[in-house]
């Protein structure tokens, strides 16, 4: 939905929770108010999709219920008149309107929440890791690619919190080493957006451009364990081949996998999902797959997250002084050693009252 809309619009979603990766596409259409038909925040856990949103000065009208989808079509015009939403003078619905008030109240319970909701999301974690680790101790069935990966610098991008930002940080990184690319669904849109081509691109198709998917130099559609791949009608569609791999876990889990065994040398991943707020996020009540992929790369991986932070470039005076003086040395020996120089420098600095 988020390519679809333009500056100005108001955007109808059926979102519980909004995470931050959601807020911060939609805050970058500029619209104008986010209606959406379920709980924004519940408090359940923390999340930041209505903090985002609010702070960006959008509005957000949420509750409304299923229903309104009914009521409106696409490019409808619509008033929002406080928390009411009306059409062509109908009321069309009701919703709560979200505050910075009401953001920090449901923050505050939310962190009240945290220690039960750790609790199970580890025994959920390592429930499903028990089904799950084959992905650690088994053999895995992957396709064969074209791309050379043995031996290089692997760069996986996924569409995470601050992953455009991330991404912007390492481009020196990226032009020096030229890692291969993998973009990871709407990860591949961050990197054809900086006028870089994926070498890969691994999901279930369900959030990357059309031209981003033509111009990958290989896509493979990630399956479910029963072998069905949806994503693989969309490919299919627009007159491109695709191999499928079927492996439990996320895309993200499957491209890291991938670079594992294809002898990357090392992985740096940007966007990646790390801790629980993240899944709970993605509507995951653990993370097993992650957590095991992780033991299985080891040493090899190397997360930018928080690159933005942990490095700004910035000019150093000192440095400038030091090639300020490198660039002058040459002029004072030829000074010294030129008695044209000496008078040109005699007859300027007379001009202006120095000598």
């Amino acid at each position: 939905m988020c390519k679809r809309l333009c500056s100005g619009d108001i955007a109808l979603v059926a979102h519980e929770n909004i995470d931050a990766v959601a807020a911060q596409e939609l805050a970058e259409k500029k619209i104008k108010a986010v209606l959406n038909s379920c709980n924004s925040f519940t408090g359940e856990y923390p999340v930041y999709g209505a903090q985002i949103l609010v702070k960006e000065g959008i509005l957000l009208l949420d509750k409304f219920g299923m229903e309104i989808f009914n009521l409106i079509n696409e490019g409808d015009n619509i008033e929002i008149r406080g928390s009411a939403v009306v059409r062509c003078g109908t009321l069309l619905g009701r919703g709560r309107m979200f505050t910075t008030q009401l953001v920090r109240e449901n923050m505050l319970r939310a962190e009240q929440n945290l220690h039960s909701q750790l609790d199970y999301f580890v025994q959920n974690t390592l429930e499903y890791a028990r089904k799950e680790k084959d992905l650690l101790l088994g053999s895995l069935a992957l396709p064969r690619i074209k791309t050379k990966i043995k031996g290089k610098h692997v760069l996986v991008v996924i569409r995470g919190k601050n992953y455009k930002q991330d991404l912007r940080t390492i481009q020196s990184y990226i032009r020096e080493v030229r890692p291969i690319l993998i973009g990871v669904d709407g990860g591949a849109d961050a990197l054809c957006a900086l006028k870089l081509t994926p070498d890969l691109v691994i999901g279930d198709m369900d959030s990357i451009g059309d031209s981003t998917l033509k111009k990958a130099g290989e896509i493979i559609v990630h399956a479910y364990a029963d072998g069905r791949a949806p994503g693989l009608k969309r490919v299919a569609e627009l007159g491109l081949k695709a191999k499928i791999a079927s492996v439990p876990g996320t895309s993200e889990d499957l491209a890291l996998l991938l670079a594992y065994e294809k002898k990357a040398l090392l992985i740096v991943v940007v966007g990646a999902h790390s801790h629980m707020t993240d899944f709970l996020e993605k509507g995951r009540k653990g993370m097993s797959s992650t957590f095991l992929v992780r033991l299985r790369v080891g040493e090899r991986l190397v997360d930018a997250r928080g690159l933005t932070h942990l490095y700004r470039s910035s000019i150093k005076w000192h440095y400038l002084t030091a090639l300020l003086a490198a660039a002058l040395f040459p002029i004072f020996i030829i000074s010294a050693v030129s008695p044209l120089a000496r008078h040109f420098f005699y007859l300027l600095f007379w001009k202006f009252g120095l000598y």
